[in-house]
């Protein structure tokens, strides 16, 4: 049995709401949206909003009493930016066919792993039609701001739905950064990355994942990968 554990922004979908929702919550809680050159991609929300006011002059104790409220304005900004038709959330290839592939196969558990706390990565799934309860295991931005701390947390919530141990090289994540790459060694997971992101292939291939594919379009191709991980 293996766990399946997908990223969500550049590997299911690609929104630029995420951002503009972060900002619009950075400034009304901070009064900075932050250095517009930091990169968001491959981080937790938290890890964000820590990162990015640290830059702007916040030191961590100010971080922390304001994070709640910053999340609780995100969450918030983000229902009105996904709903925005200038902008619109895009499905990526392959993605729908490939969910459901996984949902049907009977050696694959569907789950999660992504920087988004779980009520924002919800909205973002539900803006391209792919239902959040299929993703029957997870882990989130809203579980630790260190993203290397939730293959841990996700292998374990899947041990509690499948009934018995799983251990840590059942887990296979798929991502498109390469903090996705790195993030489950640590548990001896699987990585399998794809171009669809702000990384190109060649970049990506330098962080040595299991396997590399230019997007998920290729279903059989990818199950067959997932099979052998």
């Amino acid at each position: 049995m293996k766990i399946v554990l997908f990223d969500i922004d550049g590997t299911l979908l690609r929104t630029g709401a995420g951002r503009r929702s972060m900002e619009r919550a950075l400034t009304a809680t901070f009064g900075t949206p932050g250095d517009p050159a930091y990169r968001y991609d491959g981080k937790t929300d938290r890890q964000i909003i820590r990162e990015a006011m640290r830059l702007a002059g916040f030191d961590d104790a100010a971080i922390d009493a304001r994070r709640a409220d910053t999340e609780a304005r995100y969450v918030a900004a983000l229902r009105e930016e996904v709903l925005s038709t200038e902008k619109p959330a895009v499905l990526l290839p392959g993605v729908r066919e490939l969910v459901a592939a996984v949902t049907a196969h009977d050696g694959l558990v569907l789950g999660l792993l992504t920087g988004n706390v779980a009520e924002g990565a919800a909205i973002k799934l539900h803006a391209v039609g792919l239902d959040p309860q299929a993703f029957v295991v997870g882990a989130f931005g809203s579980d630790h701001e260190v993203r290397a701390e939730l293959p841990e947390i996700a292998r374990v919530r899947a041990e509690h739905h499948l009934g018995r141990a799983v251990a840590g090289d059942a887990c296979v994540i798929i991502g498109d950064t390469p903090s996705d790459i790195q993030c489950g060694r640590g548990i001896g997971a699987r990585a399998v990355a794809v171009a669809t992101g702000h990384y190109q292939r060649d970049e990506l291939a330098t962080h040595g994942p299991h396997a590399l594919f230019d997007d998920l379009s290729d279903t059989e191709a990818v199950i067959a990968t997932l099979e052998r991980c």
